[in-house]
């Protein structure tokens, strides 16, 4: 038997270690339920978005040629179409600028000039931004619905849809890519035909290659 000087001097430390068995006990349980929290978040369905506003929006091109981005001048852009020209036979990238989440997938479709076509995209995250992309070969037929002049409405699963007034610029740049590359001229055109409030003949869109960097 433990004499009773001993048993109250060993008093104190006893609670002690009691004490600290119990904030363990807890913490397992919260700890628990913070994994089960995560879980839920992950799996928590995400309010649609609504259609984006594109009035002002327009076709312009990259500073390198390879890519054209609808939007407002100086905002990020809404919809890209990216060749890839050292790719054999050349590809098309799309991509819709809007949240993404890890593993999703979709079907992106796409409605104007007289065909509906439909594209499979994935979420992305590239330089920060989650985002839906795909691509297909440039002689893929799909990509002739934007080779029209006609609006272009293009609808993405919870990401709204976006509608692109008609537009000589996508149909150029499917073309110039196409054939490996030729220097499109519908931007240029264009907004002449803004500013002179006129619509003057078309030229040939096929010129010389540029130089190789």
């Amino acid at each position: 038997m433990i004499p009773r000087r001993i048993a109250l001097s060993l008093a104190p430390a006893l609670a002690l270690l009691a004490l600290g068995g119990c904030e363990r006990e807890a913490e397992a349980p919260e700890g628990a339920s913070q994994r089960i929290s995560l879980d839920a978040a992950r799996a928590r369905p995400v309010a649609p978005l609504a259609s984006p506003d594109t009035t002002g929006a327009i076709w312009l091109v990259s500073a390198d040629g390879q890519a054209i981005r609808f939007g407002r001048p100086g905002e990020p852009p809404m919809l890209t179409l990216a060749c890839a020209l050292r790719e054999q036979p050349p590809r098309i990238e799309i991509v819709r600028h809007v949240r993404a989440r890890p593993g999703q997938q979709a079907l992106f479709p796409v409605l104007g000039n007289g065909m509906v076509s439909r594209f499979k995209v994935d979420a992305a995250l590239v330089a920060g931004e989650w985002r839906w992309q795909g691509a297909v070969a440039a002689s893929d037929p799909q990509l002739d619905v934007f080779t029209g002049p006609r609006e272009i409405e293009a609808t993405l699963p919870g990401g709204g849809s976006l509608l692109i007034a008609g537009s000589r610029v996508p149909g150029e740049f499917v073309d110039w890519c196409r054939a490996s590359g030729r220097v499109q001229r519908a931007e240029a055109r264009e907004q002449a035909e803004a500013a002179e409030g006129g619509s003057p003949p078309p030229e040939p869109i096929s010129t010389p290659a540029p130089p190789e960097r």
